[in-house]
Order: C-alpha cells, then structure tokens, then sequence
C-alpha cells in the first residue's frame, strides 16, 4: 500500500550534509526498491533492508551486516531510520511497559507492551491526542494536535517489540491508544499491511490484529470496502443516546442507531465478529437498568462485549464500579444471552490501563525509568 501523503514524511535537513534526510518508515518496499536502483543498486536490496528493520530488530543502518558497506553509509547519509526519542520507559509488576515518545515536531505520545501468560500485546496510537472528546479518557483532555504518519505508527511497534528478550515476540496489536484510528484510516492501514505481512515485516496475523473506533459509520463503511481482515472493536459506552451524548460528545452528531447500522454491513461484508467496548462507569452507566438495554441493542447481534471497569484518571471525577454493581450487571447480561467478557485490569499503576493515555510531561524531557513497585 502507497503512503497516503508525502507532506507527512516531515523530512529534515542536516546542517553538515546539506542532505534532505527521509523517514525509512514512511516509505513502503516499492518506494525503496526505486530509489536503490536510481543509486545503482539491486532492488531485492529493499526487502533486506525491511527484514533488518522488522524482523531482525536493528536500531542502525550499521548492523545490516550483508548489506554492503556502501550501501549502508549511503542509507545512514540519507535516511533516519527512528525519529522518536523515549521521554519516559516505565514498567508495572505485572509485566506492562508504557512507552511516552517524542516526536521529531516535539509531540508526544504513549504506547504500551501488555504480557498476558504467552502473550504479547501492543497498544498504539494513531494521533497525537484525540478529538473525540469521551469525558472519561484521559487522552483527549486537550484535543488532538495531528495525525499521526504510518513510520511515526510503526515506529511504536517497533519501539515496543525492542523491549522485548530474544526469544519473545509480538503476538497481537490492538490500535487503541491514543486517537479514533479511523479518522487517521489509510496511514493506520498502512502500517498495519506491514505488521501482518510475514515475509518483509511483523508476521502478526491479522486475526490478532484489532482497530478501536468511538463509531464513525462513513469510516466504518470504508474500513469495511477496504477489505481489511482485522477486528473491529466498537467503544459504546451507553446503551441509549442521551446518554451516550454525555459521555461521548460527538455521538450528538452521529447516534447509536447509525452506528449499529454500520457496524451491521461491516459484519456483513467481513464476516468478521464485532467487538463492543462499554467502560462501567461508577453511578453513570453501570445500572441494571443500563444492562437491560444493552440486552436489547445486542442480543440479535454476532458480537462480543467486552466489559472495562473504569480506569480513574487523575483530575477526573469518574469512579470505578463497586464489586456488587459489576456482579450485577455481568449478571444481567448473561442473563440475556450476550457474551460478555470482564476484562483484567492490567498496568494501571503506570497510567497505561484502558483510557490512561495522555501526552504526559510535555515540560520533562528527561528519560526516565519507574521500576515495579516492591509492595504491589
């Protein structure tokens, strides 16, 4: 798949060289196998290149061993192969890593590494911040600056596989960290047609592959005609409008009934099973009541609900649930013959749960690392 748009490639000058220096990660195998053949070089160059990078885990040009020497001063004259700085690498107790970049423009973003018995999952963001304004998540409180470009995604993943040992590997990616992945759809897609391809990239099955959206029916729709494999996950939140308008603003504009609809042909055109996200907030949306309705919205409908007892957000006034109106609403929901699933709560003494990721110490730029703690 092309890259979307040259202007995001951000490429920079190098005051010694005088060189125009371009983003590797922007650019797909055709681009590279191009420019290697206008320099005189084969372009069955360009998939060892991108092997080194994705599959063999180099940080420099240097280490690509069986280019040759040439080639690989030529690539470090005329490329960066990373463009983001680690402001801050913390880790959790149970096995979570929250990664805080900075960007070449001085942005910043979160993405984290979740281990789960063998797995290995990553969290990634589409856009610097996010301007979908869900009054409980932290990583819209102050709107979105950009799109993110597909090296500046890929480079997360890469970042994050870094993290970890030899003999690990990534095992699922989920596009859910900061920004709506589908108001930033084609870089997304573009990134992603790396992670799953097994021969120059990640090798990530795209049956492991899930893209988070608020609900935005047109993206949907395009989502659904690009043929993509991947899971759709869904973030209600409400199973009714007016409620939804609180919690999620730009529902006003869009509304339950034409996201279903949307998430209905896309069910249709893949096949694929939907995933519905609802956050249980504290006295707002955790009622049995709230439970009934959801029955009603999903029952007829080959879906999964995945259920998220809220994450607090320094600053915010939301609460968790108690126990016994988790019990209760997980009661009534299979009592209604829908599939839910509670899920763990994992990395949240790090800020890096479900709905915690924000653009944290814009006035620190530091790196800096906070161990596990020895009384978790």
């Amino acid at each position: 798949m092309s890259d979307p748009t040259p202007a995001d490639q951000n490429p920079i000058r190098n005051p010694e060289t005088e060189v125009t220096r371009e983003y590797l990660l922007d650019w797909n195998t055709e681009q590279l196998a191009e420019w290697l053949v206008a320099k005189g070089f084969p372009k069955f160059r360009a998939s060892q290149i991108q092997k080194w990078v994705f599959q063999r885990r180099a940080s420099r040009f240097d280490q690509m061993t069986d280019l040759p020497k040439d080639l690989r001063l030529l690539l470090d004259q005329n490329f960066d192969l990373f463009r983001t700085s680690t402001a801050a690498h913390q880790q959790a107790a149970d096995g979570t890593e929250k990664l805080l970049l900075q960007l070449a423009d001085g942005g910043r973003i979160e993405c984290v590494l979740l281990r789960d018995g063998p797995r290995r999952s990553i969290c990634v963001s589409s856009q610097v911040g996010c301007a979908m304004g869900c009054v409980f998540c932290a990583s819209g409180l102050d709107g979105v600056e950009r799109n993110l470009t597909r090296g500046e995604i890929l480079e997360q993943m890469l970042k994050l596989q870094h993290l970890l040992e030899v003999d690990e590997r990534l095992s699922h990616i989920v596009m859910m960290g900061m920004g709506e992945p589908l108001a930033n759809l084609p870089r997304v897609l573009s990134a992603l047609s790396v992670a799953k391809d097994s021969t120059i990239g990640l090798g990530i099955s795209p049956r492991r592959i899930t893209i988070s959206t608020v609900g935005l029916p047109p993206a949907i729709d395009k989502l659904a005609a690009a043929d993509a494999p991947y899971h759709l996950a869904i973030s209600l939140h409400a199973p009714n409008d007016p409620l939804r308008n609180r919690l999620v603003p730009v529902n006003q504009t869009i509304g339950i009934e034409s996201i279903l609809d949307a998430a209905d042909r896309y069910f249709e055109k893949t096949k694929r099973r939907l995933t519905f996200e609802y956050v249980l907030l504290g006295g707002l949306n955790d009622s049995v009541q709230c439970a009934r309705e959801l029955v009603q919205l999903l029952r007829r409908r080959t879906a999964m609900l995945n259920v998220i007892p809220y994450n607090p957000v320094p600053g915010l006034p939301y609460e968790t649930p108690t126990p016994s109106a988790v019990l209760q609403f997980r009661r009534t929901l299979l009592d209604g013959g829908i599939n839910a699933m509670f899920r763990q709560r994992k990395g949240d003494e790090i800020q890096a749960a479900c709905g915690q990721l924000r653009r944290l110490r814009e006035r620190q730029p530091q790196v800096v690392s906070i161990q596990p703690s020895k009384s978790s």
